[in-house]
């Protein structure tokens, strides 16, 4: 198949999750992560859409938070079907009637025409298709000097000091599927979207003898030209249904993002700044930083600029694959876990620095779950031991 022609996506704006407390998200996103409010649904759009949005922004991205006013709105809706969620990503595009001739010519489905707004700075185009990712859509934008977050918006003033974790912009998204390759062949076929990266690991690799685990297949599909990344897994067998993966989906009732990489300038200082702020985050096993010197060895990164015992401190996780070259990354708890309400739903976030490495973390996939396994069976290294 010859090679389709760009979209034209600059990048990943933003994205639209559907909330049942709108409270509760602003406490989080202003309050925990410093991101600024920035923008507000105005009176006549909430009438229009019955519902309320509020939109926080850092960096070059931007997250907005819409809470039912009416069952019939579009957040009621997604609501009515799901716990807490992200119901649309928010490209910006370079020419939007571009963008549109081009997926409509490949079978994309678009949900209505290019909108056309003006305000006091210039215009915006917009436009939204479905996909198969759940019941998240894609809205595809084209700024011309527009001053607005999106039409309705009316803007909050700005904070005399925010982001100071110094968050930049959003690095990939991830989705599960019950099964990916229809939404493979669609990033493929419809968005122009070329395979990055892939891995697939099972904790029976770690021990054949097990009675249960978890496995994955995971497939990275990207858009050169802007660099726009989508990380897409499905459960593996055996023991399918205990697959994270496949949990992931039951909570959530069907396919959909499931968590969202900022990227940030300096994650150990970030993260260190947010556990005091009480960010909670996914825990790493002791025996994962016991075995990373050797890891670091074996896969040609060799040393690294971070102290290992202050990445341990902070439970930070480290990859890569050829000299000096790595990322690092941790994961934020799941909301329905933050918030201890399962209706919070089951996305998380990542925070990621890329240090030359351009993966996903494969080697921490299987260093993960073998430290995990070593935890419980108590193995080399001793008992089980705190992050």
């Amino acid at each position: 198949m010859a090679k389709l022609a760009s979209l034209g996506i600059k990048r990943i704006e933003g994205i639209h999750w559907y909330v049942h407390d709108l409270a509760r998200s602003r406490a989080f996103y202003v309050d925990r992560l410093d991101l600024a409010e920035r923008w507000r649904s105005t009176p006549a759009l909430e009438a229009a859409g019955r519902q309320r949005s509020v939109a926080f922004a850092a960096g070059d991205f931007h997250v907005v938070c819409s809470t039912p006013l009416a069952p019939t709105s579009r957040a009621g809706r997604f609501l009515a079907r799901h716990p807490d969620g992200v119901g649309t990503l928010i490209f910006e595009v370079e020419d939007a009637a571009r963008a549109f001739a081009l997926l409509e010519e490949r079978g994309g489905t678009p949900i209505d025409e290019i909108q056309t707004y003006t305000d006091d700075g210039g215009t915006l185009r917009q436009f939204s298709i479905t996909t198969p990712f759940g019941d998240c859509t894609f809205r595809f934008r084209e700024r011309r000097g527009f001053t607005a977050l999106y039409p309705g918006a009316e803007a909050v003033p700005a904070p005399a000091r925010s982001n100071r974790y110094g968050f930049a912009a959003i690095d990939h998204v991830t989705s599960n599927f019950q099964t990916m390759k229809p939404a493979l062949l669609w990033m493929e076929h419809v968005l122009g979207l070329e395979q990055l990266w892939q891995v697939a690991f099972h904790t029976v690799d770690v021990d054949p003898d097990r009675q249960t685990g978890s496995g994955l297949k995971s497939i990275v599909m990207w858009d050169p030209e802007s660099g726009v990344k989508f990380a897409n897994n499905e459960p593996a067998r055996p023991f399918f249904k205990q697959s994270q993966i496949n949990i992931f989906n039951e909570e959530l009732r069907g396919d959909g993002v499931q968590h969202v990489a900022l990227t940030i300038a300096d994650i150990v200082a970030g993260v260190r700044g947010l556990r005091e702020a009480g960010v909670t985050f996914m825990p790493t096993p002791g025996t994962y930083y016991e075995l990373l010197p050797a890891r670091l060895e074996a896969t040609g990164i060799g040393t690294i600029d971070e102290d290992i015992a202050t990445l341990r401190d902070l439970g930070i996780l480290v990859d890569g694959d050829h000299h000096h070259a790595y990322m690092l990354q941790i994961f934020l708890k799941e909301a329905a876990g933050l918030y201890g309400d399962a209706q919070a739903g089951p996305f998380f976030y990542e925070i990621i620095q890329r240090k030359g490495d351009r993966g996903f973390g494969a080697g921490n996939f299987r260093a993960l779950f073998e430290s995990i396994e070593r935890e419980q069976r108590g193995g080399p290294g001793g008992g089980p031991k705190e992050p």
